[in-house]
C-alpha cells in the first residue's frame, strides 16, 4: 500500500530538523502546513498501518542513527487569531518565540517566561513547557495561559477540550500516553505594560546565556535528565567529575552538566552512550538515578 500524501519524500536525513543535529533518514516525510493537511497525513499512515511522528521545532529529541520507519509529519501549520479578551488561538505548529513577538507588539503577557526556548505550540502542550519565575524560586508553565484546544483525538474525531484535560504535569501531559494531536489552542494572557514584558524577557535571556550552553554554536536537546528536587541532575553530574567528558563528537557541557552537546559530527549513539555513563557514575558516585527527559526517536 502507498501513502497518498502531497509533496511526499523518500529517504530524508532528519538531522537538520532538529536541535541536536543528529539522526538518520525517515523512510517518509512530509511538510504539512493547514491542520487540513496535518490530519491528512495521519489518517493516511493509519490507513495503510505505518508508524508515524510528528514533528516540530526538533528539540528534546533525539532521533537515531538509523533513522525512522515510517513516516516523519513536520508540523508547520502556524496560523494565529487574536480574539476579544486577551485570548490568542494558534495552530499547533506555530513557533513560541514568534507568538511572544506578536504579543510583546500588543502588550499581551504570558509567554514571555519561555523566550528564547525553541518549541511550537503542540510541542509546548506535550512536554507543558516552562521556564523559572523572574525571582528564580518557583515554576512558571505553559499550562498556566491554556484555555481551550482542539484536538484530533485517537478515534478520528476533531474535539475541544479545555485546559484540564492534558493532565499537565513537570515535563508531561496526557499526550504521553494518548495519541491525541493537538491541533490548535486558545491561549488565556494579560495586558501588561510592553516595558514589564520586556524587562522578564531581557532577564531570562540574559539567566539562560549565563547558566546554558546556547544554540547554534552547541547543538542540543536542552535537558538531558528529568529535575531531582532539591538537588539538581546538573549538580550530580558534575559532583562525579563529568564536565567536558566526550565520547566522538558528544561532550557532556562545561557550561551546564545537564547537557550533552553536539561538537560538530556526534551520532546519537555517542549521546546515548554518554548518557548511560553519567547515570552509571551518578549512581555509584551519589546513589541517584537519573531519568532522561530527552524522547529517543527511531530504529535502535
Amino acid at each position: 500500500m502507498v501513502l497518498s500524501i502531497p509533496n511526499l519524500k523518500k529517504n530524508i536525513p532528519l538531522s537538520p530538523f532538529t536541535t541536536y543535529k543528529i539522526g538518520g533518514p525517515a523512510d517518509w516525510f512530509v511538510e504539512v502546513h493547514t491542520t487540513e493537511e496535518l490530519t491528512h497525513a495521519v489518517l493516511e499512515a493509519k490507513r495503510i498501518k505505518t508508524p508515524y511522528f510528528l514533528l516540530g521545532c526538533g528539540a528534546n529529541i533525539l532521533f537515531t542513527d538509523k533513522g525512522f520507519r515510517g513516516l516523519v509529519i513536520r508540523n508547520l501549520a502556524n496560523k494565529t487569531t487574536f480574539l476579544e479578551k486577551n485570548k490568542l488561538v494558534a495552530e499547533s505548529g506555530a513557533i513560541i518565540g514568534d507568538l511572544l513577538n506578536l504579543c510583546y507588539q500588543r502588550g499581551l503577557s504570558g509567554f514571555e517566561h519561555f523566550v528564547d526556548i525553541p518549541s511550537t505550540v503542540g510541542g509546548a502542550l506535550w512536554q507543558n513547557l516552562h521556564f523559572l519565575s523572574p525571582d528564580r524560586k518557583h515554576t512558571i508553565f505553559i499550562s498556566g495561559i491554556v484555555s481551550k484546544s482542539r484536538i484530533f483525538a485517537e478515534d478520528g474525531n476533531s474535539t475541544t477540550v479545555d485546559g484540564e484535560y492534558f493532565r499537565f504535569g513537570y515535563d508531561t501531559s496526557i499526550l504521553h500516553k494518548q495519541k491525541d494531536i493537538v491541533l490548535d489552542v486558545a491561549f488565556q494572557l494579560s495586558q501588561k505594560p510592553k516595558s514589564e514584558i520586556k524587562s522578564v524577557m531581557e532577564a531570562n535571556r540574559e539567566w539562560r546565556k549565563t547558566k546554558q550552553p546556547q544554540l547554534p554554536e552547541f547543538p542540543s536537546c536542552g535537558s538531558v535528565f528529568k529535575k531531582i528536587e532539591d538537588v539538581g541532575a546538573g549538580r550530580l553530574i558534575e559532583q562525579a567529575g563529568l564536565k567536558g567528558m566526550r565520547i566522538g563528537d558528544a561532550e557532556i557541557s562545561r557550561k551546564h552538566a545537564n547537557f550533552i552537546v553536539n561538537l560538530g559530527n556526534a551520532k546519537a549513539n555517542d549521546v546515548l552512550a554518554l548518557i548511560q555513563y553519567a547515570q552509571k557514575a551518578v549512581k555509584e558516585k551519589s546513589g541517584y538515578s537519573l531519568d532522561t527527559e530527552i524522547m529517543v526517536v527511531g530504529e535502535p
